[in-house]
């Protein structure tokens, strides 16, 4: 029977796919392919991640959305699983631009959203305002405000306390756990590698840092910065003032942080010794080659803020040597699960007390 629904699992429900024309700031016209894969509503409304990134297809989105069904049901909340996004890059793009593509996007999948239906959130290149933008035309088109079909929005129209802080809090909530269990050690004073510098490895960095921990890297698809002697909390506001409000390259901050910037490099293949590994970036980042790497440097455990970062190959070498391995489905399942809590708070027309939301997740 298993291995039958297995296989029925496999073939998501839908794919919609639909073009997105947008205008730049020059006047010239774009297209744009869009996608959602609403893959598994066994649970609940499909729930999952936008993304807007170059290298998104409906491969990328299929595999994504496969994932999704599983760490949904592990939140034990009521949720199915699904995943869209589209080919746009919104690197080098103005204000403007993002806001016409965020408008000409939601203008084609608004007709399938409803909170009982799909509730789409962020991914990687939708954040905050992102999710503003989507919202607002939302609202505009269907006359409709208050109804929870997009989480990760902001406090002023519906959003969650804790919900941009998720999945990188859940993911240390995670890490502490595992380390005192099965290390029988504590996370204080442990070196912990972090790969990525948006939402998630923000807060997972934050949050390391709160329990005493030493966070020797950030990167981004350019480079690593890496700490010797531990991040500190004003090098992680730079980070975060780079990354929000500039919308920079963790290069243009190089003189004004004690870290050391290497280019072209992650910290899965340079030479540096840490404890346990956080990577926080994107879907297989962790090759063989970085996992031979981390294993020969002493890594103790991997904990994945990402989706899959840690291919086939990579997963298979560390279990081999024995090495601590949470996977992302579990340890980075604080975001959709405070979507959840989200799409709660939205049904009962209020919004709870952080300290709760917090106990919650």
């Amino acid at each position: 029977f298993y291995k039958r629904a297995f296989l029925v699992m496999t073939e998501p429900e839908r794919i919609i796919s639909f073009r997105v024309p947008w205008t730049d700031d020059q006047g010239q016209i774009h297209i744009n392919r869009g996608w959602r894969g609403e893959f598994n509503s066994a649970l609940g409304p499909y729930k999952g991640g936008l993304r807007f990134h170059p290298t998104v297809d409906d491969g990328v989105l299929k595999f994504l959305g496969f994932e999704q069904i599983f760490k949904n049901a592990l939140t034990g909340l009521p949720l199915g699983g699904g995943k869209g996004g589209s080919d746009f890059n919104p690197k080098g793009k103005s204000n403007a631009e993002i806001m016409r593509f965020c408008q000409s996007f939601m203008t084609e999948l608004h007709r399938y959203l409803h909170p009982s239906t799909d509730v789409p959130a962020g991914d990687i290149g939708v954040g905050g305002r992102e999710i503003g933008y989507m919202y607002g035309t939302y609202k505009r088109l269907t006359n409709k405000h208050g109804e929870g079909v997009l989480t990760g929005k902001s406090l002023l129209f519906g959003g969650s306390p804790f919900r941009p802080e998720a999945t990188g809090y859940g993911l240390v909530y995670m890490t502490k756990l595992a380390v005192e269990d099965k290390l029988k050690r504590s996370l204080k004073g442990m070196r912990c590698a972090v790969s990525g510098s948006g939402n998630v490895a923000q807060f997972a960095t934050q949050k390391l840092l709160e329990f005493g921990a030493k966070v020797i890297s950030v990167s981004d698809s350019s480079g690593v910065l890496i700490f010797e002697n531990g991040l500190t909390e004003q090098d992680l506001e730079i980070v975060m003032d780079c990354k929000n409000q500039q919308r920079g390259r963790l290069s243009s901050i190089e003189t004004k942080v004690s870290g050391t910037y290497i280019a072209g490099k992650s910290p899965w293949n340079v030479d540096v010794k840490y404890d346990l590994a956080l990577p926080c970036a994107t879907q297989n980042e962790i090759d063989l080659d970085a996992a031979q790497l981390l294993v020969k440097n002493g890594v103790l455990g991997v904990l994945e803020g990402a989706n899959l970062p840690t291919n086939a190959q990579a997963q298979e070498h560390l279990r081999r040597e024995g090495i601590m391995y949470i996977p992302g489905k579990a340890s980075n399942a604080g975001g959709v699960g405070v979507s959840g809590l989200e799409m709660s708070q939205n049904a009962q027309r209020l919004t709870w007390k952080p300290e709760e939301v917090d106990q919650k997740l």
